[in-house]
């Protein structure tokens, strides 16, 4: 521990670097952590909700969205696996006159109190009285008794004994607010009714869309779930009532671990600055540790002691960027909520926790980041000998040489096979080690790149860049040092700008083909509690300046245990699906109805054009012909679209959820959208514009995105840092180098231009490394990441004109940050700097 100051008090010596490579893993740190701790804590409330609403439920029967055959719960209930049984009817249901929508039990209040006492109502008088439960049963029975949540009271500032108007079909629907849910989530919006009321006034009559159920003692799930599963019906489904809990949680992990892995990359930037911090540190004192291991110091101290300066470093940015990843935290859920704008847990209000294993993993991720980066210049100073190092004028080698292309050329030929290993989990692990072969590889190629860039340039012109691109060539060690940060954000930042590009370009496209219509319409924003009947059908037809409709009906499959429901589209659809996005080949099928799948069903289920399946309909499996398979961005659990006249022939299923129409030539679209407003009831209908739609779409996508951005100006900033850092580090070094010059009769502004150049080389060299990596992984985003996670393809489109602009810009930042990193050099006198030569 005497030692101690020497070691640890360079750190202190060296403070611009230091700091930068400090900044560098806060943020690596910080970013992750927010990350995590936001979808840990979305996570945490949705399944908080999500166990309250099971209760003391063991299993629970799913179907599709639009519901089951009623008859269901009374031959599971009279089973003897079978304890208790409790119906459920749940829709959501929007508010008339406002865009809140609420999720709305219809409960069997008798059966309730066994499974899940939870989501048992109190009445207002009930509660006041302490009249007990069976008070709290009778009033829940009235058809227009609603409770509400405490959470839904406060959001929508509604007391006991208000009336409320809810959207059911295209009519309103008046209920009282009659009492509250004392055992419900405490931040979500809840409502609860009589089942029987709910049945008659949302279209689902004879239907159910859950059922919990409560076994018998010494009846394992395992083995109740295998009996049950045999009477169910196809589509219809039994799991532990976790089950949806984990199929949420795979639906963000994605996306999650995505994030998170830019964030890492951050965190790997920071390790290069570490790096080249330490690296350039070893430089500068050669002669000090030649000292030290003269007098007795051995190789594996000295080795330990420069490896204990960057595990300082990384111990104090983990630390830092722990507490600054929790507040970050608390930002995002305040501006972008628990899905950080990608849409999976909306109307969730979650509580940010602390949690300590998370804490102290990410504090080890930063320790990890700084003794990764202090390993190889505290190799190389251990292992060279004392009589080398007390040489004179050797602060000039560094690091790196001419890298170790074989490696390099080895690691970019493994991204290859990397990219065809399956998915585990769900998650793209091939595509992932692709880029991190990538990464290396790019890395390790740097000296060889740089080297070669020296052998282009120009042999003549003025003193400054005959210097710099004479150091390029023979020092190429310098280039690693000073351009490895910039290689990485680089490479970050073009290939999500390419991934990006692709995709807001791809859905742009699909946009164009999905929505072809004049004009859309829908029954409110909530598909569960909105329908079209009928009637209103006929009259939606006759309005005047409607030319052709073409109605839509939603609805969703239970395909597979474990699975999150696929989403079931029903529309008029041609024979060959001209009109669909399509990237798979049609092929007719052989007298069965068609349907086509999108790109989630083909890789989560294997299905193929040409082939024949069972598809869940009514209850009843039917035979069915896949056509073709198409692109949807909308739906990432999958889509089946089925001609809606092939689905109203099998399901004798009459309704519509919305209408594309077709405005009658010389009809103007506003006034034929009020004439459709006022077929029905005031509020009922809403109409939109496609162009009102694509720019909603293309909003949502940048928002999403929003966290994406802030990673990459994190990652260029770090880049950037670290050619400051690393070029102050140079400059320092080189005093005797600068003094020379002028002693040759250089001018400090020559100096000046040498190091602006110098900077500038070093910078186009990681930035060239960069693109050329940005781009490769920018492939591999497209072609391996975006599909193994969210099963979604793109075409390729590369925005060339910002990338130049990107890089022209970073250049000239880097050369102008190489400049004042090394003016406090330049200032020293000539003969100061040289004293030492004489």
């Amino acid at each position: 521990m005497r030692l101690a100051p020497v070691f640890l008090g360079s750190l202190a010596r060296r403070r611009v670097a230091t700091l930068f490579s400090l900044i560098a893993i806060v943020l690596g740190v910080a970013l992750g952590m927010a990350v995590q701790a936001v979808h840990e804590a979305a996570l945490t409330e949705f399944g908080r909700g999500l166990r309250t609403m099971a209760g003391e439920a063991d299993l629970q029967v799913v179907g599709p969205r639009g519901g089951f055959d009623e008859a269901l719960y009374a031959r599971l209930a009279a089973r003897p696996e079978v304890a208790e049984a409790s119906p459920v009817v749940e829709v959501d249901a929007q508010i008339v006159g406002r865009l809140e929508s609420l999720q709305l039990l219809g409960v069997d209040v008798f059966r309730l109190a066994p499974v899940t006492p939870a989501l048992l109502p109190r009445p207002a008088e009930a509660a006041a009285a302490d009249a007990g439960r069976d008070a709290g049963s009778l009033a829940a029975l009235a058809e227009d008794s609603l409770f509400l949540s405490a959470a839904a009271q406060d959001a929508l500032g509604l007391k006991t004994g208000e009336r409320l108007q809810l959207h059911a079909g295209t009519e309103s629907l008046e209920v009282r607010i009659a009492g509250d849910l004392p055992g419900s989530p405490d931040h979500r919006r809840l409502a609860v009714m009589d089942i029987a009321a709910v049945q008659a006034r949302f279209a689902k009559l004879g239907l159910l869309t859950r059922i919990d159920l409560r076994l018998a003692e010494s009846v394992a799930p395992g083995a109740a779930q295998a009996a049950l599963q045999a009477l169910l019906p196809a589509g219809v489904l039994i799991e532990e009532p976790r089950a949806a809990e984990d199929q949420a949680a795979n639906l963000s992990r994605a996306y999650r671990v995505n994030l998170t892995m830019l964030a890492a990359i951050a965190l790997l930037t920071g390790g290069f600055l570490v790096f080249s911090a330490q690296a350039l540190s070893v430089v500068r004192r050669r002669t000090e540790f030649a000292f030290l291991r003269a007098i007795g110091l051995a190789r594996r101290d000295l080795f330990a002691w420069l490896v204990a300066e960057g595990a300082l470093v990384g111990l104090a940015g983990g630390l830092l960027g722990v507490a600054l990843g929790h507040g970050l935290a608390w930002g995002l859920l305040a501006v972008l909520g628990g899905d950080l704008g990608a849409g999976y847990f909306s109307g969730l209000t979650p509580r940010l926790q602390f949690q300590p294993g998370v804490t102290a993993l990410y504090v080890a991720l930063g320790v990890l980041a700084g003794v990764a980066g202090a390993w190889l210049p505290a190799r190389e100073a251990a292992t060279v000998s004392p009589a080398q190092a007390l040489k004179a004028g050797d602060e000039a080698a560094l690091l790196g040489g001419h890298g170790h292309p074989r490696l390099g050329l080895a690691l970019v030929a493994a991204s290859l096979p990397a990219c065809w290993i399956a998915p585990v989990n769900g998650l793209p692990l091939g595509g992932y080690l692709a880029v991190v072969c990538l990464l290396a590889g790019a890395v390790m190629l740097l000296p060889v790149l740089a080297a070669g860039v020296a052998r282009l340039l120009p042999r003549r012109g003025p003193v400054s860049a005959r210097l710099a691109a004479a150091r390029l060539g023979a020092a190429p060690g310098h280039a690693v040092v000073a351009a490895a940060g910039v290689l990485t954000s680089v490479a970050l930042a073009a290939a999500m700008a390419i991934m990006v590009a692709s995709f807001r370009g791809s859905v742009d496209e699909w946009l164009d083909q999905v929505l072809p219509a004049d004009l859309y319409l829908r029954p409110g924003k909530v598909q569960t509690s909105g329908y079209l009947d009928e009637a209103l059908q006929a009259r939606i037809r006759a309005v005047p300046g409607v030319g052709e409709v073409r109605f839509t009906r939603h609805d969703s499959l239970r395909l597979a245990p474990g699975q999150a429901p696929v989403a079931l589209l029903a529309r008029p659809v041609s024979a060959d699906g001209h009109e669909l996005p399509l990237v798979g080949a049609t092929r007719p099928g052989g007298g069965e109805p068609a349907i086509w799948v999108s790109e989630a069903v083909q890789d989560l289920y294997g299905w193929r054009p040409g082939q024949r399946v069972e598809v869940p309909l009514a209850g009843r499996p039917v035979a069915l012909h896949v056509a073709g398979v198409w692109r949807d961005y909308a739906r990432q659990t999958g889509t089946v679209m089925i001609d809606l006249g092939d689905y109203r022939r099998l399901t004798g299923d009459p309704l519509a959820s919305d209408a594309a129409i077709d405005l009658a030539p010389g009809a103007a679209a506003d006034q034929v959208a009020e004439a459709l407003k006022a077929a029905a009831g005031p509020g009922a209908l809403e109409t939109a514009q496609p162009g009102l739609i694509r720019g909603i779409t293309l909003r949502i996508f940048d928002r999403t995105f929003a966290v994406t951005y802030l990673l990459e100006a994190v990652a260029v900033g770090i880049g950037l840092a670290g050619v400051a850092a690393s070029f102050a580090a140079l400059a320092a070094a080189r005093r005797r180098e600068f003094g020379m010059l002028r002693h040759l009769g250089l001018t400090r502004r020559q100096i000046g231009w040498m190091l602006a150049l110098e900077g500038a080389l070093a910078a186009g060299v990681g930035v060239l490394g960069g693109l050329l990596a940005g781009g490769a992984i920018g492939l591999v985003l497209i072609e391996v990441v975006n599909r193994q996670s969210f099963h979604w393809s793109m075409d390729l489109r590369v925005p060339w004109g910002s990338l130049a602009w990107f890089a022209a810009a970073l250049t000239a930042l880097a050369a102008l940050a190489a400049v004042l990193a090394g003016r406090q050099a330049m200032r020293q006198e000539a003969v100061l700097a040289v004293r030492e030569d004489w």
